[in-house]
């Protein structure tokens, strides 16, 4: 979850470094450096997210995993549901 956040934020932080960038070297605006900011941003994000989640795990562990199992008579009798 804390990657979520980090790279939200980081999103928007990239998408206006970009765009001041972009706007000092003169590049005029429209669709394709939209599309250059977006992506480039979307990629800044991605990594940053991917880092806060890695160091996640060095620090806490691996997760478990949720068990999931095709039995579905241990799956109602958990839920306290009657079987046929």
């Amino acid at each position: 979850m804390p990657g979520l956040f980090v790279s939200t934020i980081v999103f928007f932080i990239a998408a206006w470094y970009l765009n001041r960038y972009l706007d000092q070297q003169e590049i005029a605006k429209g669709m394709t450096r939209g599309v250059l900011v977006f992506t480039l941003a979307a990629l800044v994000s991605w990594g940053a997210g991917a880092l806060v989640d890695w160091a996640e795990v060095k620090i806490e562990g691996p997760q478990a995993a949720a068990q999931t199992s095709g039995d579905l008579s241990r799956m109602l009798k958990a839920s306290g549901q009657a079987q046929p």
